[in-house]
């Protein structure tokens, strides 16, 4: 008895934890990262663009799958840039509780170099709070804060320049800090304001440009067959190519507007 509770035992000991078991899953099954490493090596919208072209060959005329294809892009093209805003938006808010941490920190009297530690560790974002890192301890250089685009480099650029500041004059930092976080908190409300003021525009801009879809979705239920006309017919081709372009503009230049609106 004694026997067999030690071999369990042993077992036990010896059994791979759940990371030599992922490990080994993946050594076995080498397709799961085949997802990630292709979409790492092509872009999102030439993906999007292959697999939409090829769905409407097979589906339809090759000038719908072309349209497809440029239309699948675009959107993919849209995402992106939508996912690249909210990661700008997430990493200005974490900049901003870093920022706070750091003020806090150097106001209760500890050293730089253990307040931009703290601040780090209390940022959410990991790559907003290295950069912040690099701005206070390395503050004269300016590619530093190069490196991040949009309003978290120039977030940046101003935290680099208040220590630079402090550096030459030793005046205190943590107030400089303090106006640099009190200004992004404002900046934020300010944003958050206008995005909830263009709602409704974005709003109308979608449902005006779902109109078309559902105007050959009635015309197909009431049996005039205005996808066959688009399709096959040269005047319907023509046509099916002005309204797809009509159709981008519009939205892009409804995005435009937007964009211009909530800067």
């Amino acid at each position: 008895m004694s026997g067999g509770l030690l071999l369990l035992a042993a077992a036990l000991l010896a059994w791979p934890g759940p990371a030599a078991l992922w490990r080994e899953r993946r050594a076995v099954t080498p397709w799961a990262d085949a997802g990630a490493r292709l979409r790492a090596a092509v872009p999102l919208p030439v993906l999007a663009a292959a697999a939409a072209t090829a769905l409407g060959g097979l589906v339809s005329t090759p000038l719908v799958a072309v349209l497809a294809g440029g239309c699948a892009a675009l959107a993919a093209r849209a995402v992106l840039r939508r996912r690249a805003g909210a990661r700008q938006e997430a990493g200005l808010a974490a900049l901003v509780e870093a920022l706070s941490a750091l003020g806090a920190e150097l106001r209760s009297g500890r050293s730089l170099d253990e307040a931009t530690r703290a601040a780090v560790a209390a940022c959410a974002d990991g790559d907003s709070g290295r950069a912040l890192a690099r701005a206070v301890r390395a503050p004269e250089d300016d590619a530093g804060p190069a490196r991040e685009a949009g309003e978290l480099g120039r977030a940046l650029a101003r935290v680099a320049a208040a220590a630079r500041l402090s550096t030459r004059t030793g005046c205190s930092l943590a107030a400089v800090v303090g106006a640099v976080e009190d200004d992004l908190r404002a900046r934020s409300r300010q944003r958050l304001e206008l995005h909830s003021a263009t709602a409704g525009a974005q709003a109308s801009a979608a449902l005006l440009a779902a109109l078309p879809v559902l105007g050959l979705l009635m015309g197909g239920g009431v049996g005039a067959d205005p996808w066959r006309v688009l399709t096959t017919t040269a005047t319907g081709q023509v046509l099916l190519v002005a309204g797809v372009g009509l159709e981008v503009a519009g939205l892009a230049w409804s995005a435009r507007l937007v964009r211009r609106a909530v800067r």
